[in-house]
């Protein structure tokens, strides 16, 4: 009897699982997985997506960034030979287990499109973090070719970037660093917060022993500045390519030989130590061959050398994956990893290898995971710039995560979207293993969660995602206690601030309109503000005054996420470094509209909303921290609960409906609108004073003027003109470069003066 209800149980769950899979399946009929020129057990190089030099690495909060010289799109099959003229971006990564990389994407560094405008390229870059004024600050330091170096400044290690100097930091015009190279920086911040930086190459005639060519500099207390007189360091051989690190009390310094042929080999990476940071240098041998030796593709080497939970590791690049895929050494190069044996302040020498690092750390499936965190992958590509981007798959495409802990999951829900509609295989082991289930995205082009059953999850395995057609993936979450088959998001509840108000709707709603309000808090009746002009601003709740630091105006993107402006400049509402973790701090940031200032409104009890993080996934929310009441209470991000701390109405300042779920019409404008009787239209908001006469003060809306209320905090009349052919600023107050001229800022695609009177 028991043989036979077992062979019955078996009979259906196979019927049950053919069910499942029958559809997904179908879609994959003629379809073969793309082709990976890096094997599922090797993890270097450490992306395959893209060509990226010279890595320049920083360790911060638990993961590694890489910051290269983005060489191109691997996918692209390039005829010529790689120039380096053309490049004007850096590719940035990031890793906790050093075998699945987060690509996020290009920072737009050097050129029109870029940062620093003044500058033509943006090479072999290096980055370094500091605490400032309490709070970390990131610094990006890159060659504009041989010519000067630059630094780029951000919040986050993934931007976005401003360059805070509007010129090069080291010039030919800095003294004592007229060398032949003035490239291939290196930073570090000393244990008493002094930073020092590492510059300069190339090889005079005649003096090949002995070039002299490299120089380092005292930055100054801000990281931007240098202080004092760069001092040479006497590098024996040097040709290129500086490093610098602090082992104990011994400060290590590390380059690239030249090709003379001398004592130290060709372009090898040879070592000083010192305990002085800017002097006394002694030569003591090399801990990295060419990767020629270990590829087969001789060529210019370059590396930074860290600890990361203690052990040491060296990355450097090589041409291995550009000769594979073009079938010859074009210069096009990308960044690899491998320990480096390292005793005291002694190194010793590393290997170069394709299988790369032992992971050091599976993979939590049921955590939310970015699909642009990948240690294989084929056809794909990566859309946007910052802590979160999104992964572009084609016909047969495919990623490959390593070593995800699958728990006993039933489901997998996506982030995703197609706009013809596609099917994503889900399979353990390799892009042809074992097919876990199939999740169908359905047409449309905005991203939303669909979930997937899976079948078969266990255990701690490679998972892979392939597509049957085009698609794009934001993020995955696996989840081992449900069978729900809805979509879904990640909705943790914690009952951290309050008593629970019961089941809440969780539907996003797009009922709000685009458009100004006033948003309160429906459990302290106070009004979501900012504490401050400026980008970094603190977000917190306060009694209602009717000015611009309580006005937000609201903005549906192309995905149907929306983004909260400030009326206080052009500044958005803001997940602090853009952390997917309860208590994370909101502020304003400058209005750039990345993934840390995109939201959307689920319904709340009666005219309420919830405003839900899309750095979550939609489980987090904006939450008045433990449930205050007091003005000045902070605001933070918290799993979504309903609880009244959670819920907001939305009152348009125009004394309007919010929405289909607002049902509160307090008319919050002032009424003195005397700018109409003039012919002009009423400014719905307290924006920056463009100028004032005897009838009133003026801001500038859709290029015509509006009256500004009387009741908006009074500020002076501007008296910017304009420099350099181009206008002052209307509105924006974001500072993306500065130079002699002032602070610049973006606006309508071209760059402004900003007026520092009106912000």
């Amino acid at each position: 009897m028991k043989s036979t209800l077992f062979s019955y149980y078996l009979l259906v769950t196979l019927t049950l699982f053919k069910n499942v899979f029958s559809a997904g399946a179908g879609s994959f009929n003629g379809v073969n997985p793309g082709r990976s020129y890096k094997a599922t057990s090797n993890h270097n190089p450490i992306i395959t997506q893209k060509y990226s030099a010279d890595p320049g690495v920083m360790v911060y909060n638990g993961r590694v960034y890489v910051y290269a010289t983005n060489d191109g799109d691997a996918g692209t099959r390039y005829n010529s030979e790689n120039t380096y003229g053309q490049i004007n971006t850096i590719n940035v990564m990031s890793s906790a287990d050093l075998v699945n990389w987060m690509d996020h994407g290009s920072i737009p560094a050097a050129g029109g499109g870029g940062a620093a405008r003044w500058a033509s390229n943006s090479w072999a870059p290096c980055a370094a973090w500091k605490k400032i004024n309490g709070k970390d600050k990131f610094f990006l330091y890159f060659a504009n070719n041989a010519s000067g170096i630059g630094v780029l400044t951000a919040d986050s290690p993934t931007g976005p970037f401003k360059d805070p100097i509007g010129r090069a930091l080291i010039s030919r015009q800095t003294p004592n660093s007229n060398v032949e190279w003035l490239f291939d920086p290196a930073v570090i911040v000393d244990t008493d917060g002094t930073g020092y930086l590492y510059y300069g190459g190339g090889v005079p005639q005649g003096q090949n022993a002995n070039p002299r060519t490299i120089r380092v500099a005292k930055l100054g207390n801000d990281m931007t500045s240098i202080q004092g007189t760069p001092q040479m360091i006497d590098a024996p051989w040097v040709f290129e390519d500086s490093g610098i690190n602090k082992i104990g009390n011994t400060y290590v310094y590390s380059y690239c030989t030249n090709w003379a042929g001398g004592p130290y080999g060709n372009a090898r990476i040879a070592y000083m130590t010192s305990n002085n940071p800017m002097s006394g240098f002694k030569y003591q041998g090399t801990c990295f061959n060419n990767p020629g030796d270990f590829f087969q593709t001789t060529g210019n080497n370059h590396h930074t050398i860290i600890e990361f939970k203690n052990k040491y590791y060296i990355f450097y690049h090589a041409e291995w994956l550009n000769k594979q895929i073009l079938g010859g050494q074009k210069g096009y190069r990308t960044t690899h990893v491998d320990e480096l044996p390292v005793n005291g302040s002694k190194l010793g020498n590393a290997k170069g290898t394709l299988s790369g690092v032992s992971q050091l750390e599976n993979v939590n499936g049921s955590a939310l995971n970015y699909a642009a965190s990948m240690a294989w992958q084929s056809g794909i590509s990566v859309k946007g710039q910052g802590a979160v981007t999104q992964v572009n798959y084609g016909r047969g495409s495919w990623t490959g995560v390593s070593n995800v802990a699958l728990g006993n999951a039933k489901t997998i829900t996506l982030r995703a979207s197609s706009s013809s509609g596609a099917t994503v295989k889900i399979c353990a082991g390799s892009e042809n293993g074992t097919v876990l289930g199939y999740v169908d995205i359905p047409a449309g082009g905005s991203l939303q969660n669909v979930t997937g059953n899976l079948s078969g999850a266990s255990g701690t395995k490679n998972l892979f995602f392939i597509a049957s057609g085009n698609l794009t993936i934001e993020s995955w979450q696996l989840d081992g206690n449900t069978d729900n088959t809805g979509n879904t998001g990640n909705t943790d509840n914690n009952d951290n601030n309050g008593d629970n108000t019961g089941n809440v709707d969780h539907t996003p709603t797009t009922d709000v309109t685009d458009g100004w309000y006033y948003i309160k808090n429906t459990g302290s009746d106070k009004y979501l503000q900012a504490n401050g002009s400026s980008a970094g601003a603190n977000v917190e709740i306060g009694s209602f005054t009717g000015y611009s630091d309580q006005k937000w105006k609201v903005t549906t993107n192309g995905e149907g996420y929306i983004t909260l402006l400030n009326g206080n400049g052009n500044f958005n509402l803001d997940v602090d470094s853009a952390k997917n973790e309860n208590g994370a701090n909101i502020l304003i940031y400058d209005a750039y509209g990345g993934v840390a200032q995109q939201f959307a409104l689920t319904a709340g009890s009666g005219n309420s909303f919830i405003i839900t993080t899309r750095v979550s996934n939609g489980g987090k929310a904006i939450d008045v921290y433990e449930n205050r009441t007091n003005d000045g209470a902070n605001v933070c991000q918290w799993s979504v609960n309903g609880n009244s701390n959670q819920t907001w109405v939305f009152e348009r300042v125009d004394g309007g409906s919010g929405s289909g779920n607002n049902n509160n019409n307090n008319d919050k404008t002032d009424n003195t609108c005397w700018a109409k009787a003039l012919g002009y239209e009423c400014c719905k908001s307290c924006l920056p004073v463009v100028t004032t006469d005897g009838d009133g003060s003026w801001s500038v809306v859709n290029d015509d003027w509006c009256g500004l209320p009387t009741s908006c905090k009074s500020g002076n009349s501007s008296t910017c003109t304009g420099a350099q052919g181009y206008p002052c600023c209307k509105s924006s107050c974001a500072i993306y470069s500065s130079d002699s001229d002032g602070d610049w800022s973006i606006e309508n695609g071209d760059w402004c003066l900003i007026d520092k009177k009106a912000c």
